[in-house]
């Protein structure tokens, strides 16, 4: 019994409309992939914004998925509320943690790419991890950003938000280990792609610094390494020139592909 003019939970939620109970596990899952996808995940973008456009989609995606949700009785109890909620932020998170573990490739070859270029000791703030980390990471991270919007690549994860609902049923039982195994092998295509996009850096560097180690062999006598320094990094730069065009669109193609695995 509670006292009189105080409400509980339960109460509050049976007083709730059924509408009202799906547009809000429709902006439980759409704001948990909104804060944890790339680009509308980054804290550089104002929370204001960002919840926005969470009930901006909402406003938009609500009603064509409505016919999905279990039916709700009139006056449903908590638990169930509480399950269904629990639910849509767990899948929620789960599609943007996929998307921001791809866009982690970047990073992955930008570490490498600076430790090639000796510009591993370089560090910027990166936006997109929210830490310290090299330089050439951070303006790929930043360069990889703009590309998906540029592209409109962001419209592979509205639908794959979309179609989630035909893969992940509201108020269904969530397979975590389905879930799991989806995210370690993202993580391990993610390593793989960015060991991939940083491989003609490590082509260079090997023969850069093999070429290094006999000239030293020659000339003892000469710093060789502390005078090779500055071709390291003029080279390294005309090469990231060269290739950084290659490295987005291997991205973008690797972005695409691995979204489209959630999309019907």
């Amino acid at each position: 019994m509670t006292a009189p003019g105080v409400y509980s939970t339960a109460d509050l939620l049976a007083a709730l409309p059924v509408d009202a109970v799906v547009a809000f596990a429709v902006l439980t899952r759409v704001a948990a992939m909104m804060m944890t996808a790339p680009a509308f995940g980054d804290f550089t973008l104002s929370p204001r914004i960002r919840l926005a456009i969470a009930l901006a989609v909402t406003a938009a995606l609500a009603p064509a998925v409505e016919t999905y949700f279990p039916k709700i009785a009139a006056a449903p109890d908590a638990y169930a509320i509480s399950t269904l909620i629990a639910g849509e932020a767990a899948i929620g998170l789960f599609l943007g943690l996929v998307a921001r573990v791809i866009a982690s490739a970047l990073n992955v070859a930008g570490q490498i790419i600076a430790m090639q270029m000796g510009l591993s000791l370089a560090q910027v703030f990166d936006p997109s991890q929210e830490t310290q980390g090299a330089i050439i990471g951070g303006f790929l991270a930043v360069l990889g950003t703009t590309m998906i919007f540029a592209t409109d690549m962001h419209h592979l994860l509205l639908a794959a938000l979309r179609d989630s609902y035909l893969l992940f049923a509201p108020g269904g039982a969530i397979s975590v280990g389905d879930m799991a195994e989806t995210i370690i092998g993202t993580l391990s295509f993610a390593f793989s792609l960015g060991v991939r996009l940083a491989a003609p850096f490590i082509v260079f560097g090997l023969v850069f610094y093999a070429g290094a180690g006999i000239l030293n062999r020659l000339m003892p006598q000469a710093q060789v390494f502390f005078m090779l320094m500055p071709a390291n990094l003029i080279l390294g730069l005309m090469l990231l020139m060269l290739t950084t065009g290659l490295m987005m669109t291997t991205f973008l193609g690797a972005f695409e592909g691995r979204l489209s695995l959630f999309i019907r």
